[in-house]
């Protein structure tokens, strides 16, 4: 079975020769296996197509992907987008009593599968230019579990709550005060019994427009929590929190699934696997389609996602697999300060930040943690130069490479003429094309608008272009948001991968576990009160830096036996218990 895709958004038919067209072998013997269609786009025939990948290889946008799938899927598409448009294969199904998780990468059908589920959108099994009815769908999918839960939702016996994946949209959409949003839809939960489980007391009285992406995540996760509904969707739940709210929105969530049906998407595997029962793993290629496994004991799931390959389907999804390393001691007599710092103070009206004299070290990755509004941004930008302390003195001699937290797009043109204008001869490298370029997947990036760029693909290229800087120490201010939980791991390794080479330091703020553990030696830890004032200290040897970290938060880790990746400990399970005993909150063997 072979499907052929036409990616849009990147075919730009007036600055190509329709070499799709033009190099296609059956073309040329006067099968018209592509013709151009009314908007001078081609429309390529899957049942005349060779499958030879000339036109692939061709197009000059990477707009075009032939592929080849197994037959025995052919009859199990649920929803097709048109002619050579993107397609999902299979549906989860939610059970009662458990947190189902969906895992996968961006751009392969997660959120289209929650519209499906949800009732907003109806399944047309590819049938794009006849789309079947209600009725029919039920039809198709009788004698099935999914069959009989998709006539409860159709017969309007099944109320839907959706917790939608860009909240920083939601102020377009609702205008007015938390409150105001919160009151509309309070019905299991009271405006105030809602403020105080996800700390919201401090902006409830706030215009939405006026809010932090975090503050805006858990409006949208307390309205969702609120509504008395039957089946409940959160898409991307972790989004914006630090990792105390991640932890407290995860246990909310696990409450609600006791009597509720819930699926979550979610791409902070530590998080998923704390909060989900099972997890359906999605395959596919961005853009093109996406299918739907079985599902998995979330454990497992996660494990097969890291390893790339399910064995029982006998499908391998990615080249190589995710393995996590337990960091060994520094050797600190090896070590060579490249940015020392005494105690800085940075003051501002309502918000105080004090940071312990410490040191950078030449080759160093350092992971700072620590809740939201505790002053890490402005530690970072103090040491970019961006802020200067208030009090103490930091080194103006070493070269900084600074990728901030909120990026906005400020270059008229492609991502390609925006690297060749900040980092011509770097981005002509092979060093850049190897180690940066392939792994984050910049090249079907090159050709598109930097103004049209998503969240997810704004942060590769900010994170490649800080990357391609000739810099003493790169500073990145949470590197990990808008990414895939593929993405994330990719873009961990890239930065351990060029500090290792080009013999640098990093510092990174992130909330993601799974990324801090996979970039970082060592680790700087924030406390005190979110947004009245912050305190640091560190850089600390990996293992006391996370325990010191995870202690405040009173959760604990182990290393799962097969990936050597962080688990989180049941609350008040034996390993829980007897870690917190000892202190070791943290296992880094």
């Amino acid at each position: 079975m072979r499907i052929a895709i036409l990616l849009r958004d990147h075919c730009q038919p007036k600055k190509c020769n329709a070499e799709c067209r033009n190099y296609c072998p059956k073309v040329r013997t006067g099968i018209e296996t592509v013709v151009m269609g009314e908007d001078d786009r081609p429309i390529i025939s899957e049942e005349l197509c060779a499958g030879c990948g000339i036109c692939v290889n061709k197009c000059p946008f990477e707009a075009i992907k032939i592929i080849g799938l197994p037959a025995e899927i052919e009859n199990e598409i649920v929803h097709q987008y048109g002619k050579n448009g993107f397609r999902i294969y299979r549906l989860p199904v939610p059970k009662t009593g458990m947190v189902t998780g969906i895992l996968g990468p961006n751009g392969i059908g997660k959120t289209t599968s929650i519209r499906l589920l949800s009732g907003e959108e109806v399944p047309n099994f590819g049938n794009y230019d006849d789309p079947p009815s209600r009725e029919e769908v039920l039809e198709r999918l009788s004698g099935s579990e999914l069959g009989d839960y998709m006539g409860q939702v159709y017969a309007g016996n099944v109320r839907v709550a959706l917790k939608p994946q860009y909240v920083d949209k939601l102020p377009a959409v609702v205008k007015g005060v938390v409150r105001d949003l919160l009151s509309r839809v309070a019905e299991r939960l009271t405006v105030d019994e809602a403020a105080a489980l996800l700390d919201l007391s401090e902006v409830i009285d706030r215009p939405l427009d006026k809010l932090s992406g975090g503050e805006l995540q858990r409006v949208a996760i307390a309205a969702s929590l609120m509504k008395d509904a039957d089946i409940y969707f959160f898409d991307e739940p972790s989004s914006y929190l630090d990792i105390y709210q991640r932890i407290r929105v995860a246990r909310l969530i696990q409450d609600l699934a006791k009597e509720k049906y819930v699926v979550v998407i979610e791409h902070d595997l530590a998080i998923l696997d704390f909060m989900a029962d099972n997890a359906y793993l999605v395959y596919g290629s961005e853009g093109a389609y996406g299918v739907f496994a079985q599902p998995r004991q979330v454990r497992t799931a996660i494990n097969t996602y890291l390893d790339g390959y399910m064995r029982e389907e006998n499908i391998r999804f990615r080249d190589t697999a995710i393995r996590f390393e337990s960091h060994p001691p520094r050797d600190d007599v090896a070590m060579v300060p490249l940015m020392e710092f005494g105690n800085l103070e940075c003051d501002y009206k309502n918000f105080k930040l004090e940071v312990e004299g410490g040191a950078i070290n030449i080759g160093e990755s350092v992971g700072v943690v620590g809740p939201n509004a505790i002053g890490k941004t402005t530690f970072v930008k103090m040491l970019a130069g961006v802020e200067e302390p208030t009090r103490g003195q930091l080194d103006k001699n070493v070269k900084v490479s600074y990728k901030p937290q909120y990026i906005a797009p400020d270059f008229g043109g492609t991502v390609r003429e925006l690297f060749m204008n900040t980092a011509h001869d770097f981005f002509q490298s092979g060093f850049f094309e190897s180690e940066i370029a392939h792994p984050l997947g910049l090249r079907r990036l090159y050709e598109k608008n930097v103004m049209n760029l998503s969240g997810g693909e704004l942060q590769r290229v900010a994170i490649s272009l800080c990357l391609s800087v000739d810099a003493d120490i790169y500073l990145m201010d949470e590197p990990s948001a808008y990414l895939d939980s593929n993405q994330r791991m990719e873009t961990a390794k890239t930065i351990r991968r060029v500090m290792e080479k080009k013999g640098r330091s990093a510092l990174i703020v992130d909330h993601d576990i799974y990324f801090l553990d996979m970039v970082s030696d060592s680790m700087m830890v924030f406390d005190g009160h979110p947004g009245v004032s912050g305190k640091a200290g560190g850089p600390y040897e990996m293992r006391e830096g996370m325990n010191m970290f995870l202690e405040q938060i009173d959760v604990t880790f182990r290393r799962d036996n097969e990936t050597n990746r962080p688990r989180i400990n049941k609350p008040n399970s034996r390993l829980d218990r007897e870690q917190k005993g000892r202190g070791e909150y943290y296992y880094s063997t």
